[in-house]
């Protein structure tokens, strides 16, 4: 064949020789000089302009032509390798371009329909972005119990991976809807809206819990002013989705686009639902936080230790430690009851739960609780002691516990206390020259048998003198040197030694102190402390109902 004369001819139809004439791909043959010189009935009907004589750049697409001009002066394995393919569009369908030098030094174009793979290829590439970004939403919404912050990272991932503009709305709130916006600026922002959902089409559906409806349906110019981010000039399309929640439905999520740009695909919405449904049980979870953690600090502020005053002219101090750092609570306790008058008899109650922890905490506010209601009885420790012990045994509860009850009253500048043991060990009381004395009261353990048994002791505590009761896990804290040494008695009595005269916080703070210096940081059990103060030269004062004891100089 002369290519010279085919290049030189005008425009003509020839049938194509050689094997590949027959070839259901189309084939294109170029010269050097980038004029057809050959095609095949497949190119002719993909390409109606090419004919033998024609220019490649005039009848062939951009990508096929530049690269032709390209590969022309290089060496020909330049474009006999594979690796030498070029892709481009004709149309709405991917081709890609083959070339292969022909003996006579033309380049043989084929041109292979791709269209199907470079769709894959796009569709699996946009679901592994979109794998990848529900991964790392899912992180990021489950990286925080703050249902606000939840609501803050919802909107700000929807504003930039989803939209121009993304907005979430909570359940209503005393009649209000928190709502948080996000705009194109990244900047998030928390309203409380008073607003009527039902004017936004889905929005009410939504935040019932019911599923979206398309948001072809949904008129952009509908969407009211508060669902709308200042920053964005104008809203083109929008997409309301519910955001599932465990059970009760999380809030609704809204996207916006702006006038601008193009409406979301059918695909874009189900995305977005698959986003909706990760922030919304991440909403929910936190929510659910939220509501366990209001309860459990309204059930917690019965379990805490009280704080204590001075009632009636006498100090009171209370101290207590928890088994572990994490807990607030544990099996020891202390309470402070006033008398309605100077004349009456204050109770104090310190006690132990055998065990540690939540369940040993819970068995503590059922005592404390009994205990508040048996307080007619509190002049007759025995029978006190017998009532809370047949509760106990007829409970559920397979624990035990020890007691100390003491009732308190202000004789001139003395203090007299009743002190009765339920199988706990005996308080301390420092004389005002230092000396320690233990209370001889003992008794039986609460909760284990039917006849309980206790003897009461009567303590007198001149000015500046004061009664020490303590839980063992003072007494038993391990540590030391080796860090198996028990803290024991006898240094708590050396401890309380020290404290002869000091207002009754003082002492509590000295001892407990020197117990968990003891510790260090080893394992202990619950510490609980309450100290009984005769205060120096105080004269006795109402303040808020009842009598303080006020120091003077």
């Amino acid at each position: 064949m002369d290519t010279s004369q085919h290049s030189l001819a005008g425009p003509r139809e020839a049938p194509p020789g050689g094997a590949w004439g027959a070839a259901p791909y189309p084939v294109l043959v170029a010269d050097p000089q980038g004029g057809v010189v050959d095609l095949n009935p497949a190119a002719a009907e993909l390409l109606p302009a090419a004919a033998i004589g024609t220019r490649l750049a005039d009848v062939a697409p951009a990508w096929i032509a530049s690269a032709h001009e390209q590969l022309i002066p290089g060496p020909p394995t330049a474009y006999d390798a594979a690796g030498s393919a070029v892709h481009g569009c004709l149309g709405d369908r991917v081709f890609q371009g083959r070339p292969t030098r022909t003996d006579d030094g033309n380049v043989m174009w084929w041109l292979v329909d791709d269209t199907d793979r470079r769709k894959a290829e796009v569709s699996l590439d946009e679901e592994r972005r979109r794998t990848a970004f529900l991964a790392a939403a899912s992180s990021a919404l489950l990286s925080s119990l703050n249902l606000e912050r939840c609501m803050e990272v919802t909107a700000s991932l929807a504003a930039e991976h989803l939209a121009d503009a993304a907005v979430v709305v909570a359940p209503a709130r005393g009649g209000r809807f928190p709502v948080t916006h996000c705009g194109a600026d990244g900047r998030v922002v928390h309203r409380l809206v008073e607003a009527e959902p039902a004017g936004v089409p889905g929005l009410g559906e939504a935040l019932r819990g019911f599923p979206p409806v398309p948001s072809r349906w949904i008129d952009p110019a509908g969407i009211p002013a508060w669902l709308v981010p200042e920053d964005l000039p104008g809203v083109g399309s929008a997409v309301v989705t519910p955001l599932p929640g465990h059970g009760v439905p999380a809030g609704a999520l809204i996207l916006l686009r702006a006038g601008d740009r193009q409406a979301f695909s059918e695909s874009e919405e189900i995305f977005a639902r698959l986003f909706a449904a990760r922030a919304g049980a991440a909403m929910s979870a936190a929510r659910m936080y939220a509501e366990q953690a209001a309860i459990t600090s309204t059930l917690m502020r019965d379990l805490l230790p009280p704080t204590l005053r001075a009632v009636h002219g006498v100090e009171y101090a209370g101290a207590y430690r928890p088994s572990a750092e994490s807990d607030r609570v544990g099996g020891d306790f202390y309470d402070v009851h006033p008398g309605t008058d100077a004349d009456l008899e204050t109770m104090v109650v310190l006690g132990d739960v055998c065990g540690k922890g939540l369940e040993a905490a819970v068995l503590t506010g059922k005592i404390r609780n009994t205990l508040q209601a048996l307080l007619p009885l509190a002049d007759d420790h025995q029978r006190l002691l017998e009532l809370l012990n047949g509760a106990l045994i007829n409970s559920h509860h397979t624990r035990f516990a020890t007691l100390l009850l003491a009732s308190v009253r202000r004789l001139g500048r003395t203090v007299h206390l009743r002190v009765t043991s339920g199988g706990h060990p005996p308080p301390l009381v420092v004389r005002a020259d230092g000396r320690v004395e233990r209370v001889d009261t003992r008794g039986s353990l609460v909760g284990v048998f039917w006849n309980i048994t206790s003897t009461t002791a009567h303590v007198e505590l001149a000015p500046g003198e004061t009664c020490l009761m303590f839980t063992d896990g003072v007494t038993e804290a391990r540590g030391g040197p080796l860090g198996d040494e028990m803290f024991g008695h006898e240094r708590v009595e050396d401890a309380l030694a020290h404290c002869a005269g000091m207002p009754a916080e003082a002492v509590v703070d000295h001892v407990r102190m020197l117990a968990e210096q003891w510790v260090g940081r080893g394992t202990h059990d619950d510490m609980a402390l309450v100290a009984v103060t005769a205060p120096r030269h105080a004269h006795l004062s109402a303040v808020d109902g009842h009598t303080r004891g006020r120091y003077t100089a």
